[in-house]
């Protein structure tokens, strides 16, 4: 069994892509077959990420989490690897069973933006979507590598995210 294994997943590396059960890690980012990838193309909110609609902050960051989740539930997904990135993630398009494009998919529906930095693949959905106001595009939000650069690294403190332990002390 541990030799058939091997086997596939060698033939996987040859080949240049992954197939399996998709764990979605945040907007753009999943597992497959073990290895950590990074959807082709788009740029999702991160996962604390806001933006303001009808006069209320909701988090993006889960929407656009939850929306790669729907697409790949219980499906297993195939990823035609086009890189690795400057991180060590294996970067791919990502298809469902049905050949659907994911990132095409989630640009479209408006929980993630064409990464024109990298390519410009979705340009056309996202148009689409902003057009439409579909997901973020129906209120106001800050690219997600605006956000990124704006906001201060994961894991420092500021008065937004300190949470008292014990309440207000007299």
């Amino acid at each position: 069994m541990l030799g058939r294994l091997v086997a596939i997943l060698t033939f996987s590396r040859r080949t240049g892509s992954l197939t399996g059960p998709a764990k979605v890690i945040d907007g753009d980012t999943i597992v497959v077959a073990g290895q950590l990838v990074r959807l082709h193309g788009i740029d999702a909110p991160e996962l604390d990420q806001t933006f303001w609609w009808r006069g209320q902050k909701l988090v993006c960051g889960t929407m656009a989490l939850a929306a790669l989740e729907a697409i790949t539930a219980g499906v297993k997904v195939r990823c035609k690897v086009v890189e690795r990135d400057r991180h060590g993630r294996l970067v791919a398009k990502v298809f469902a069973p049905d050949g659907v494009d994911v990132g095409r998919r989630l640009v479209s529906a408006g929980w993630a933006l064409a990464y024109r930095r990298y390519s410009t693949d979705y340009v056309d959905a996202e148009d689409e979507a902003r057009k439409a106001k579909r997901g973020m595009w129906r209120g106001s939000f800050l690219k997600p590598w605006v956000w990124r650069a704006s906001s201060p690294p994961r894991g420092t403190p500021t008065p937004s995210r300190i949470v008292p332990i014990s309440g207000p002390r007299r």
